[in-house]
């Protein structure tokens, strides 16, 4: 028998909230009470003046492997997924080769069986990801694939995008959209504004991405298929996806917290770290992002983790990769994002975890096998997922301490407040105090 306690820590649950021990036995929550009696031998942890919820699940990580994996393997990535609070993590199919077919599926789901978390996979929607013909999604489906895109490049083909919809419906998945209009970003390297022409950068249009937004969107009232977008970036966006939610279209939406702390005045240093796809965008975007958060109209937070190697962020800021690193900080940003000391628990976790694995199927509810038990109640029965969060911790971002293969972090020498202080996957306590056990 493996037995483990957590606490006097603030337990949160979907609704409620109270001070209270966890005992998890065999990786099982056993008990939820005011003081628990564990079993001799039982490992213990404080987790008093903490956040006891639900492990955070990321529904947009790249982990490189198979092809890249000088920049990050489903190890490593797993690694940097515990340390910042993560149970579950959603490969992303754009690696080398794309994850298209069964095999390289496979692959990945055994390589993360044997991590410390779950790592899921994110089917390709199209073959290779060169938008031409559709990918075998229901042979993917089968080995437990929930969500398809071609996250890196969006299906720029409307009639493609149409029949992979109609395609996707009765096999009960989600295609998941990148949306930018390719023949209007092509080219650009930073958001396109009065700030891109006098650093003599070539832009990406906000219209790239809302005006794909608003032909998804009307492609989902055609189909009736379900449809998640991608890391939005606009005002424009959010608000076209939230009336169409509203108006009972099957969408849901994340943001990625570059998104909503940093704007497009990063870029005035030249620095490819903040160079991303869709790109930073007007502050005016991010405030807007930051409302979208606190009054509860986003889906999920996702990371976009998107490690590369150092030669290639050093490389010129039109010629560099995009992507930054987002697993050991998100929890942080979007902590204060939602005003800190001020921030509803409550909240926070239905951002992190509870959303996340919702888009993704990963709850305990509707996601049979072994990739379950993900952003749970916290009731006794559940498989033990959980993180413990330190809303009073502050610490500085330090490019070389973090567990990712690779540095590229826009945040390093930033200090933030609230830490994710422990980590319980699968019943196991995984990391406690930034340290791997």
């Amino acid at each position: 028998m493996s037995a483990l306690v957590l606490r006097q820590g603030f337990v949160v649950g979907p609704t409620t909230a109270r001070i209270a021990d966890v005992l998890v036995i065999d990786g099982v929550i056993a008990e939820v009470a005011a003081h628990v009696d564990a079993p001799l031998g039982t490992t213990e942890i404080d987790a008093e003046d903490c956040w006891v919820g639900p492990g955070l699940v990321d529904i947009h990580t790249h982990l490189r492997e198979p092809g890249r994996e000088e920049a990050e393997t489903i190890e490593s990535g797993a690694h940097a997924g515990v340390i910042g609070g993560f149970t579950a993590l959603v490969a992303m199919p754009n690696t080398e080769p794309a994850l298209d077919n069964v095999a390289l599926v496979a692959y990945v789901l055994e390589r993360g069986a044997r991590t410390l978390l779950d790592v899921a996979v994110a089917g390709a929607i199209t073959q290779g990801r060169r938008g031409e013909y559709l990918a075998p999604m229901a042979e993917m489906a089968a080995l437990g694939v929930r969500l398809f895109t071609d996250d890196g490049i969006g299906v720029q083909n409307p009639s493609l995008m149409r029949r992979a919809l109609e395609y996707a419906k009765p096999l009960g998945v989600t295609l998941a959209q990148h949306c930018e209009d390719e023949q209007l970003a092509s080219g650009g390297s930073m958001n396109e504004s009065l700030l891109s022409g006098r650093l003599g950068l070539s832009g990406r249009p906000a219209l790239a991405e809302e005006i794909m937004v608003m032909r998804d969107l009307e492609l989902v009232r055609l189909t009736g298929a379900r449809m998640h977008f991608l890391h939005l970036s606009t005002a424009r966006s959010v608000a076209s996806v939230v009336a169409a939610r509203a108006e009972g279209l099957p969408v849901s939406f994340e943001v990625a917290p570059h998104h909503f702390t940093l704007d497009e005045d990063s870029c005035e240093t030249f620095d490819p770290m903040f160079k991303v796809h869709p790109p930073l965008r007007t502050r005016s975007d991010v405030d807007a992002l930051r409302v979208a958060l606190r009054t509860g109209l986003v889906d999920a937070v996702a990371t976009d983790h998107a490690p590369h190697a150092p030669e290639l962020k050093d490389l010129p800021f039109d010629e560099a990769p995009a992507g930054m690193l987002g697993l050991e900080h998100v929890a942080s940003l979007t902590f204060e994002a939602l005003g800190a000391q001020q921030c509803d628990p409550h909240r926070f976790f239905d951002l992190l975890s509870r959303g996340p694995a919702r888009v993704a199927q990963l709850r305990h509810a509707d996601a049979p096998g072994p990739l379950n038990g993900h952003g749970g109640s916290l009731v006794v029965g559940e498989r033990a997922n959980l993180v413990v969060f330190d809303p009073s911790a502050r610490w500085t971002v330090d490019r070389s301490t973090l567990h990712s293969r690779s540095t590229n972090t826009p945040y390093h020498g930033r200090e933030l407040t609230g830490r994710v202080r422990s980590t319980v996957a699968r019943g196991h306590l995984v990391a406690d105090q930034g340290v791997l056990r």
